[in-house]
This record gives structure tokens, sequence and C-alpha cells, in this order.
């Protein structure tokens, strides 16, 4: 009887293939095995690339007469460490009484890459293979995947993209390596007192050493400037400030009668405090009456954010549980193989046409659980307003902004493995859960009003938000919010965010000590006097860039370099990254681990190592361009064209051998 053969990555994964399947397994070195199925795994990587000396014993020395090294054809060999399991694998492989041969590594470009190098190695023939591609470990998703799995071939452009992939690190890091060593490993050695000083270039690696290493200079050459701001105290508690206006004509001619403008911070101080104080003396030497000249309001409804990637889940981690980017990937994954969570590798913050038509499934899943109170409480709250479930039309469903995988999102099931699970599993699990219930939850409602206020000839601006509806808020807590641009630089800002009874529903601009009773400005119209009760100074001074933290640097790999703090604006602009959801947790911990960068375990800060300055400063003199977070991404995205058949590989790879042999003959001369 022909039998189907089933690769899994893991033999836990093995174990979940089995029991979707119901059948009876009998236990084997390395495999389990039924009448009908053998299912064995690859446990990672099993074949990796072979270094240059395998090619010629020539290469074993590193000498520039030697670089740059491309071979022709590619060479590869079994990992020693598990030549066992590929040896069981490969016996099963070319088993005669195997027909059919389903590929079940995980559902992305390394688990395809993982398997093409074992089929290569060992020289499949004759036999049927299929693809299974899976979004959660659950049993309907596996007997899914299994049943709908397609040729093989048809992932062919996305094998060509893991090997291309794989050759670009390779090419990079072996003959940049060698050349920056060779060129700077003896001075970097006598820097920092070792024997030997060996200078590791990689492709992604050495652009984020770069954009940690120029934020540490940027705060270094920072130099603090202080500024005064002028602020009106008016009747209520009303605190207005003045801002400079250079549209307004007559406020721009009168102002030059007052004050130069190079006494000016921006638009909205002085530099020096006396200057402010003149300038209020000015304003209140013929006691003005504060007049309001413009009060407007405006409603605002905000939409839940999108649901979780898994570059937002670890920056979220980062800043909430305080653990890096790999523990927060380990502890998903994990969940993952729990049923508990869909795949985690995900760059999508969205879900697909077909998920969204089922995803009462979902719903009732975690209805049925039932065993967190805070959970059921959310969903009570949406069967007793009767929320609709119907997302196809909204923003949280896009078939066009979905690659390999949608959304990160619960699936409903393997709550049996949820009393076992750590209590930091377990807030992590209901971050997930959070996210994902808050798309069906009404949108947060604000009122938001502004005020333009004359004194003495000048404009004064107040203005705040007013929370009037709940809305998702109710679902998320907005304590986790990022941080404002007002707050990382220092500059304040009037609005802070009240709620209907002067409580805040977020929270306000830490930076700022402005407090406006929102209901107070409320009842404030056109035309109207207030009391003025007196005119001050605030000081003010702005601040360094913040440093990266394991989380946020993660966000910036994903937007090519550029550190968005704003959830929204981060979506809008979203492109190629730098790196994969895949690689960049790895990409951090190998920069910490070769002392490249230091990473503060409480805080998750990233600081770079006087080792990884110097590296930097080679880089910078010898291949600049490694440095440039717009290139690398360009790689990226050269590699996701392949992958979408938009371009073939032999024109990847000759654009690759050019760029090598360019830089090496730069560096040689």
């Amino acid at each position: 009887m022909a039998k189907k053969l089933l690769i899994t990555e893991k033999p836990s994964v093995a174990t979940e293939f089995a029991k979707a399947l119901k059948i009876n397994t009998a236990r084997k070195n390395g495999y389990v095995e039924s009448e009908e199925y053998v299912i064995t795994w690859c446990v990672g990587h099993l074949v990796t690339m072979s270094y240059p000396e395998v090619y010629d014993e020539k290469y074993k020395a590193w000498r520039f007469d030697t670089l740059p090294f491309i071979p022709s054809e590619w060479k590869y060999e079994v990992i020693a460490s598990v030549q066992n399991q590929f040896d069981i694998v490969k016996s099963l492989l070319t088993r005669d009484d195997v027909d059919t041969i389903y590929v079940c590594t995980d559902s992305g470009r390394e688990g395809e890459y993982i398997y093409r190098l074992v089929d290569e190695m060992v020289g499949v023939q004759g036999k049927s293979k299929k693809r299974v591609w899976i979004d959660s470990q659950t049993e309907e998703e596996i007997l899914k995947g299994i049943n709908t799995a397609k040729d093989l071939s048809e992932y062919d452009a996305l094998a060509d993209s893991a090997y291309l992939r794989a050759k670009e690190d390779y090419l990079i890091g072996i003959n940049f390596s060698r050349l920056l060593t060779l060129s700077y490993g003896r001075k970097l050695a006598e820097f920092l007192g070792q024997e030997r000083a060996p200078i590791s270039v990689g492709r992604v690696m050495t652009c984020v050493l770069g954009m940690v290493v120029s934020r540490e200079m940027e705060i270094r050459n920072f130099a603090k400037t202080n500024f005064y701001k002028v602020q009106a105290s008016l009747e209520d508690g009303l605190i207005a400030e003045w801002k400079y206006d250079e549209k307004n004509e007559n406020n721009f001619n009168e102002l030059k009668d007052i004050v130069d403008s190079n006494q000016l911070y921006n638009d909205n101080g002085f530099k020096k405090e006396e200057d402010a104080k003149a300038f209020i003396e000015h304003i209140i030497k013929d006691n003005p009456v504060p007049k309001v000249l413009e009060a407007s309001k405006k409603t605002q409804k905000e939409n839940a954010p999108l649901l979780y990637n898994l570059a937002e889940i670890q920056n979220e981690c980062s800043k909430k549980f305080k653990i890096s980017p790999d523990q927060t990937l380990e502890v998903i994954q994990l969940l993952y193989e729990k049923k508990l969570v869909t795949y985690p590798r995900t760059d999508a913050r969205v879900l697909s046409t077909a998920v969204a038509k089922e995803i009462n499934k979902n719903l009732n899943g975690l209805a049925k659980w039932g065993k967190d109170e805070e959970i059921k409480n959310i969903l009570n709250s949406m069967i007793q307003n009767k929320y609709s479930t119907d997302i196809v039309k909204s923003k949280y469903v896009n078939d066009s902004k979905i690659t390999d995988h949608y959304a990160l999102i619960p699936t409903g099931q393997g709550f049996e493995n949820y009393d076992s699970l750590q209590e930091l599993h377990k807030s992590i699990y209901k971050l997930i859960v959070k996210r994902f219930l808050s798309i069906f939850f009404p949108p947060a409602e604000f009122t938001k009003l502004a005020i333009t206020i004359d004194i003495g000839g000048q404009k004064f601006y107040a203005n705040s938000k007013v929370c009037t509806k709940q809305g998702y808020l109710e679902v998320i807590n907005t304590a986790q919010s990022t941080p404002s641009s007002e707050e990382r630089s220092g500059e304040q800002s009037a609005p802070s965010q009240l709620d209907s009874s002067g409580e805040q529903c977020s929270p306000s601009n830490k930076s700022s000590e402005l407090k406006i009773d929102g209901n107070a400005l409320s009842k404030i119209k056109k035309g109207q006097t207030l009391n003025l009760l007196e005119i001050n100074t605030k000081e003010g001074e702005t601040s360094p860039p913040s440093r990266y933290s394991s989380g946020s640097i993660i966000l910036a790999m994903e937007n090519a370099g550029k550190l968005i703090e704003d959830e929204r604006l981060r979506e809008q602009i979203k492109g190629s990254g730098i790196g994969t959801s895949a690689t960049r947790a790895e990409i951090i911990k190998k920069l910490n681990r070769i002392g490249y960068i230091d990473i503060n375990p409480k805080t998750q800060i990233l600081t770079p190592s006087q080792k990884g300055e110097q590296v930097y400063k080679a880089v910078s003199w010898s291949i600049p361009d490694m440095l440039n977070p717009d290139l690398t991404a360009s790689w990226e995205k050269g590699l996701d064209m392949v992958a979408r058949k938009e371009i073939k590989p032999d024109e990847f790879m000759l654009k690759l051998e050019a760029y090598i042999k360019a830089k090496t003959a730069k560096l040689k001369r």
C-alpha cells in the first residue's frame, strides 16, 4: 500500500498532525508511522551552505587576493549535529512505498528553504510533492491544509527568493567580513587590547548596528536648548498659550515693533526669559480684556487600531513586560503550537476576506472558554450591546495587504493548554485577545474644542479633547499607548485628553504641565470676554532623541530605519523593511551576542559597545552604504519581487554579484 510522507519542522508539530489526522501511529526512530501515513521532522535546518575552504583549500586563509569569493556552482552539506535525523528523513524520502510527500514545514520563506535544501541534497525524484500551507495548528486548519495542498512547484518562486536571501547574506558576510578584518582588524584588536578582532559584517546586522550607533551619536552631540513660553491664566482654571502667528499680517507687523525675530524660539516661545517678560509687560501695560476670537467644537471618531503583526506585538511586549523580541517570539510560537493563536511570523495587520466571513468561530470559541473574567466581561458587553461581527468591509480586512499570512489573532481553541501556561504567556495571550476583540467595538468618540483669545493684540490658544464615548477604549488599556512626538522632544502641548468628568481617557503629554478643564472650555463662546488673572513665563527645554529599545528598533526595522511612533502613520507609509518578521529578533540577539551592542535587561534599552562603535567607523569609512537602511530595504524588496515573480532570480543574482565585485574592488584599491 502506497503511503503519504509528511515532513514537519519539529517533533511537536508532527504530533499535532497525527492527532488531526486521527491515526494510530507507531513511534519509530525519528518518525511515526501508521498504515497510511509516515510523519517525520527536520528539527530546523538539516542542510547548510558550505564554507569557502570546501570549494578550495586556498580560501581557508583570509587574503585579499582570494576576494571576492563568488561560487559559480553552490555547495551544500549536512549539518554535523543533525546528521542522524537527516539520514532518517533521507531514507523516508526514498522509500519505495512512499508515493506522495507533503511539505509541512512552517508556512513562510524560511520553512520553504528548510525543506528545499533537504530535497536537493537527497535528490528526490518520481514522487508527488505537495505543499501544506496553514495559518494555525488547530485540527480544522491542519486538515484543510492537507486537503487543499497545492503542488510544491507552485511555491518555486518563494523557494527562489529563499535561496537568494541565503546567497546574499553569505556573499556579503564572507566577502565584507574578510575585507574589513584584513583592513582594520589589527587596529581594532589594538584598540580593544585583544590578540585578534575579526570584524563581522551582515546585510541586515550591520545596518541595524548603524542605526543604534547613529542614535547614540545624536544623543552625545545633542545640545540642550532652554526656551520660555508665555501663558495666560484665565477664569475657571483656563490656561492659554501665546503663539507667534506669521500668517496674520497685523499680528506679525505689531510683533515686529515689540521683539526681534531672533529672540523667538520656534513659533511659541522665547530664547531668553527676560525677552519673554518684556513681551508680557508690553501686553499687560494697558490692562487688556481678553476676548474670544474663535471657539470651535468638532466631533471626532477614533477606531480601534489594526490587529497585531509580529513587530507590533514585539514592541508592545518590550514596553509592557520588558522582554526582548526573541523572547516574545518564543512565547507566541509556543501559543501557536498550543493552538491558541494563529501563525506568529506575520507582517500583516489585517485579516483575509475568507477568515473574516468565519470570524464567529473564533469569537464563539472564546465565549465558550469563559475562564478569564475580563475577557468574559468584554464578550458579554458585545452581546448585550449587539455589536456587529460583520467586519468584511471594514479596514480590518484587506486581501491586498496580506502576503504569506494574515494578522495575529486568537484561534478560539486550544484552551485545554491554557492552565499549563506561565503567567507571562497568559498575559501576552490576553494582549492578543483584547486587541482582537477591540475591532468589534464601536469607535471612541471625542469632542475637540479649540479657542483663540485676543489679549493685548496678541493671540493666545487653548484646546482640549473631551472623550464622550469610550467605545473600543473599554477593551484596550490605553496606558500602553506610545508617547507622542512632543513627549519625546520635550515640547509642550496645551491639549490634554479628558473625559466628560475631567478624568483622562488616555495619557496626556507628560512633559506638559498644562491642565485644561475640558468642561470649562466647552462653555466658552465666540465674542465672549474673560477675566485675566495673570500672564507668566513657562520654562521648557529640548530633549535629546530617545535610545532605541529592543521593541522600538523592531518597528524601525519594519519601516526601513524610520522609527514612527504614531501607529496610524506607521501603517500608512509602511513599505519594505529591513529583514523580515522571522529574522529581526535574531539579528538583535546576534548583535548582542557578538558584543556589538548592549541590551539593558531591565529596560530593554540598546546602546552600542566600544567594539560596535569601532566596527561602525570601519564600515562608514569603507562601505558606508551598508549602513543605509534604504539600501538594505531595497535588497529585501528585491527578494519579495522574486517571490512575487515580478523579476527573475538571475536578474537579482547579477545585480548582487556586480555589487559585491564593485565594493570589493574599491576596498582593495
